[in-house]
Order: C-alpha cells, then sequence, then structure tokens
C-alpha cells in the first residue's frame, strides 16, 4: 500500500524555495521504492526548468511525479516480464510434455507441468535441467522472450498506455511553461517600447 513519506522541512530546502514548499505535498511513494532516488528525479528536474513564479513551480512539481511516474511504470513492466517467464515455461514445456499423452493421463501430464515450471523458479539446478531439455527441442532465449510476451501481451498494453498518458501529460506541461515565458517575454517587451506621453506644450 502507498502512503506519504515523512520527511522533515530540511530535506525540501535544498531545492524548493521555502515560500513554495506548500505547493508540493509528500511523495506517495509504493514499498520498494526509495525516497533519495525520488528526490534525485525531483531536484534534477526542478534545476533544469528553474521555475520562477508558483505557477511555475505547480507545474514543476507535477512534472517531477509524473516523471517519477514514467520510472515506476518501466520498473514495473520489467518486473511483469519476469514474473510472466514462469509462464512461459509452463506453457512451452506443456508443449514438449503433454502432446501426444493419452487423453486419460493429460491431466497429469499438466499437473506434472505445472509443477516443473515451478521448480524452474524454486530450483537453480531443475532450471539448468528444464531449460537445457528446451533448448533441445529448439527454444532458446528468444522463443522463451516471445512466449513471455504473448502471455502477458493484454496487460502490457495496460502499461504502455499509462506510459503514454504519463508522458503526453508530461510535454503538455513543459509546453504550459514555455507558453508562460514566451507570454511574460511578450508582455514586457511591450512594455519595454510603449512610447511615452507628453503633456501638451
Amino acid at each position: 500500500m502507498n502512503g506519504p513519506v515523512s520527511l522533515h522541512q530540511e530535506q525540501f530546502a535544498s531545492v524548493l524555495p521555502s515560500q513554495f514548499q506548500a505547493l508540493c505535498p509528500p511523495p506517495q511513494l509504493l514499498p520498494g521504492e526509495n525516497i533519495e532516488h525520488y528526490r534525485a528525479v525531483q531536484g534534477a528536474i526542478f534545476r533544469d526548468i528553474e521555475p520562477q513564479s508558483a505557477v511555475e513551480w505547480l507545474l514543476a512539481i507535477d512534472i517531477a511525479e509524473l516523471s517519477w511516474e514514467v520510472q515506476r511504470y518501466r520498473v514495473l513492466q520489467h518486473r511483469l516480464l519476469r514474473a510472466y517467464r514462469q509462464k512461459a515455461v509452463e506453457v512451452t514445456l506443456r508443449r514438449i510434455d503433454v502432446l501426444g499423452v493419452p487423453c486419460h493421463l493429460q491431466e497429469v501430464a499438466e499437473i506434472h507441468t505445472i509443477k516443473n515450471a515451478l521448480d524452474w523458479q524454486l530450483d537453480p539446478s531443475a532450471a539448468a535441467e528444464i531449460e537445457a531439455r528446451l533448448r533441445f527441442y529448439g527454444f532458446d532465449e528468444h522463443a522463451l522472450n516471445m512466449e513471455v510476451h504473448v502471455q502477458a501481451r493484454e496487460i502490457l498494453a495496460v502499461f504502455e498506455a499509462l506510459l503514454n498518458g504519463a508522458q503526453l501529460r508530461r510535454l503538455l506541461l513543459l509546453k504550459e511553461i514555455s507558453n508562460l515565458r514566451q507570454s511574460k517575454r511578450c508582455i514586457l517587451g511591450k512594455g519595454l517600447h510603449t512610447p511615452r506621453s507628453y503633456p501638451n506644450s
């Protein structure tokens, strides 16, 4: 379960000016996520954008949060692929071990295949033996990788949508900061070139 991380005030001071600290809520980190890594990402983005106003700080805070989300989705996506590898091994073993088995023995063969896939995950010696047997039948690492993506294709599509959505929102916020600064430059430029009015002599 995720929740706000309690931080001392001085941890904000090096990056976020004191007058804008109320704009930045505590980060909502998941178990296993590192607050130092989060602050490093946040600080790098703040230094790159160099916000100059409260509105710019609000946008920069959201950009930092979205950047962390992008990293989070990539890590979770990688872990998802690793988790689906057992399923890919199971499906591939089924093609070898269950094919041709008489109908009355197929249920036993299925259970044996599931157990072998679990052994592959938990027992390194069993994993080496199973992988050697898969290679013997022509199922190398590339074949397993393809099977992983086939098994995980639906959930991978969800992660792809999350990644694309976060990246698009981040680009829109960056564009908003650029538009704000362009508007300020235009206003300042007009102010500098406004002709003075002189009283009638």
